[in-house]
């Protein structure tokens, strides 16, 4: 038992001594139902009053009293979120737009109905194991179903939309065709866009089809406010010869499966499963009918533009952007350049990347999501072998600003040009001895001016 658990029974002990009971509730129950491995502990604390509770988390630590008014805490050095059953008011638009009324007594159907969905309402004693299970929660896990519990309190928390899209996703679950209504229903324009991010976050991370996350919002009409550019790839057609799966939308769902089977080998796995989603976003506005052809010329350059609005609305992580926009910029490349490209191109692919592996990755999920590629495996040989090149060169020693000093050139606007000059005849093959020749001459020259 690890020392979260441990501490979960302690307090549970103690509750029990004062004539109340201790829970497990929410995604902790769902998860071990599901056998799915969880760190995340909640637990929830019936039949004794506030004042009685902060006396036993007191006994056994620092309390951190992170949100006493509505009967939220934890102890330091632990992590348990410890709660007290509450009735939550909407008096807002907003996701924090609740009053909160603590309400130790109010009995287990009621505690529960708060929740969002039936498979989240579920509720275990931590001394019995006794499962309390109101709305019938278990069997729709066993079913694989997932249902909202009540329409009025559903309804007050608009990112609930989200997070149904991101349970169906995380789990491949069924939405309720209630559900499904009640969220087409909801207006989500008022949410902090930290929490939507949270949710896709979730999708693209957790799931090993987020496609569905997205596919399950397009069946709400949930796109339009926070994925506009998502729902502005469906019905943008391709060549059926180059991507004989449909529209755009439909590849870059495809795409994104199958980066989600790579995701593990990534360096960063957001900036790369944000740029399986946003890399064909160019085509909305660059794709045309030439000469009876289907085309898309430029729409990695467009892809950025549109990728940068998308992000921004998102999210405000400044280096999480600059790694997805790099990715999205030359996700063509890899695949364009295997076999036909000098090694000094290739070199300068890999320098121009801020994870070439991840770019090498993005490549074989484009590549792989158009549904007729099945083997990836040769030219994934050879971005790799071009890769490793790349790294041995760059273990090769280059020009600095000590050997300029030692050239007679003084630090100013020359100085970076030439550092620059430098790497770029290093990419190249030149040895570091060359370029120093090839510099210095250079410098004579201008010298000589």
């Amino acid at each position: 038992m690890n020392k979260n658990m441990d501490m979960a029974t302690k307090i549970a002990k103690k509750v029990s001594e004062k004539g109340g009971r201790t829970f497990f509730v929410g995604g902790y129950v769902r998860d071990e139902l599901l056998k799915i491995e969880t760190k995340d502990i909640d637990i929830e604390v019936h039949g004794i009053d506030v004042d009685c509770l902060v006396d036993i988390l007191e006994s056994l630590g620092n309390v951190q009293k992170i949100g006493a008014s509505f009967g939220v805490f934890n102890l330091k050095g632990y992590d348990i979120d410890i709660a007290m059953p509450r009735k939550e008011i909407s008096n807002g638009r907003g996701h924090r737009d609740f009053e909160i009324y603590v309400d130790p007594f109010i009995g287990y159907e009621q505690a529960a109905i708060r929740r969002d969905f039936t498979i989240n309402s579920m509720m275990k004693d931590i001394l019995t194991g006794e499962i309390i299970d109101p709305f019938c929660g278990i069997e729709d896990l066993k079913n694989k179903k997932l249902k909202h519990i009540n329409d009025i309190s559903f309804c007050e928390d608009p990112l609930r939309v989200f997070r149904a899209a991101q349970f169906a996703s995380r789990f491949k679950f069924e939405i309720d065709k209630g559900t499904i209504k009640l969220c087409s229903s909801m207006d989500v324009s008022s949410l902090a866009f930290e929490r939507v991010f949270e949710e896709l976050k979730k999708a693209l991370l957790k799931s090993t089809e987020p496609s569905i996350f997205f596919t399950s919002l397009k069946e709400m009409k949930q796109l339009s406010f926070w994925f506009k550019e998502v729902e502005d790839l469906i019905g943008i057609e391709q060549s059926k010869i180059h991507h004989p799966e449909g529209d755009v939308f439909t590849h870059s769902m495809m795409v994104l499966d199958e980066a989600a089977k790579l995701k593990d080998e990534a360096e960063n796995k957001s900036s790369f499963m944000l740029a399986a989603l946003c890399h064909d976003f160019g085509k909305i506005s660059t794709t045309k009918l030439r000469k009876g052809k289907l085309t898309a010329y430029g729409h990695e350059v467009e892809s950025v533009n549109l990728a940068h609005e998308f992000l921004n609305r998102l999210t405000n992580k400044i280096s999480l952007k600059k790694e997805v926009l790099n990715l999205v910029k030359l996700h063509m490349k890899p695949n364009q350049m295997y076999n036909t490209s000098k090694k000094k191109s290739m070199m300068k692919l890999w320098d121009d990347a801020i994870h070439p592996n991840d770019l090498i990755l993005l490549a074989k999920a484009d590549s792989l999501g158009r549904g007729i590629d099945k083997d990836y495996s040769e030219i994934e040989m050879a971005l790799r072998a071009s890769l490793k090149d790349y790294e041995e060169l760059m273990k090769e020693p280059e020009v600095s600003g000590k050997d300029l000093i030692e050239l007679g050139l003084k630090p100013g606007v020359q100085f970076s040009e030439y550092i620059k000059l430098g790497h770029k005849l290093h990419l190249s093959g030149l040895s570091k001895e060359d370029i120093l020749k090839h510099i210095s001459n250079n410098i004579k020259k201008n010298q000589d001016i």
